[in-house]
């Protein structure tokens, strides 16, 4: 009887295309991502690995994890009817990796959000376990020009930072983007954990219109206040205008037990 070879590691065995996987029939809310920008950075995998839980492994890309700066203009609705100015529309950053969960599913592990929203930070935080906090920031848009600015609020948050300011180039037509392209950006599943639970949400959306991008200014310490180390040399980018999202309930994958000391 023949055997499947286990794939060596560090070599990124599932296929990310642009399109969906999964189907979100029933949402338990709907979101618009506006004007946002990608900075992607690889990383040592062991750099991730060390801050991810048990029974989720961070996916490389030809032997390198990545991880990236999301700012973005959020919108939340419920799951019938339109979103509540003020109350669901907001700025917000996050910081993310590349995971794969338990059963080997691929998705998003964010080490950090920050938005302005306290009612986002309270029910991403309680409902989901998510890292956020409540920050002050600033977002403007003056033709292909994005500028990004946010301060955690709170003695406790650190007082970790962005600036960041971008200038939109071309759509990048759809036969041009690489499969790290789509490794980076096609993600519909969501990991986290929650009093001892390990999460799985799904998303679904279309295929990303992405375009090219110049930074303009970078400033950040988002990345070292999550216990990474300082990123190193240029980054990708893409910025997209815009998605509408819809999220599924979250559901337990497994339990998760930390190891002890």
């Amino acid at each position: 009887m023949s055997t499947i070879p286990e794939p060596p590691k560090g070599v990124n065995t599932h296929e990310h295309g642009p399109a969906a996987p999964h189907r979100v029939r029933r949402p338990v809310m709907r979101m618009t991502w506006e004007n946002l920008t990608f900075l992607h950075w690889a990383y040592p995998a062991e750099d991730v690995q060390r801050l991810l839980p048990e029974g989720v492994e961070a996916e490389p890309w030809e032997g390198k994890a990545w991880v990236s700066l999301v700012p973005l203009y959020m919108r939340v609705r419920p799951p019938f009817g339109p979103a509540v100015p003020g109350l669901t529309t907001f700025p917000e950053t996050n910081v993310r990796t590349y995971v794969t969960g338990p059963g080997g599913d691929p998705g998003v592990w964010f080490f950090s959000l920050d938005a302005t929203n306290p009612a986002a930070v309270a029910a991403g935080r309680t409902a989901l376990g998510l890292p956020y906090f409540l920050s002050k920031m600033e977002f403007t848009r003056a033709g292909d020009s994005l500028r990004y600015k946010g301060r955690r609020a709170g003695f406790r948050a650190g007082r970790a930072s962005h600036r960041i300011e971008v200038e939109a180039g071309e759509e990048i037509a759809p036969s041009d983007l690489t499969d790290l392209d789509h490794f980076l950006t096609a993600r519909f599943r969501l990991w986290s954990v929650n009093r001892g639970v390990v999460l799985l949400s799904d998303q679904e959306h279309a295929p990303w219109r992405l375009r090219r991008a110049t930074v303009h200014a970078l400033e950040q310490d988002l990345l070292e206040h999550a216990g990474l180390p300082g990123p190193t040399g240029e980054p990708i980018v893409h910025v997209a205008d815009r998605m509408d999202v819809r999220v599924g309930a979250p559901h337990i994958a497994s339990r998760w037990q930390p190891a002890l000391p």
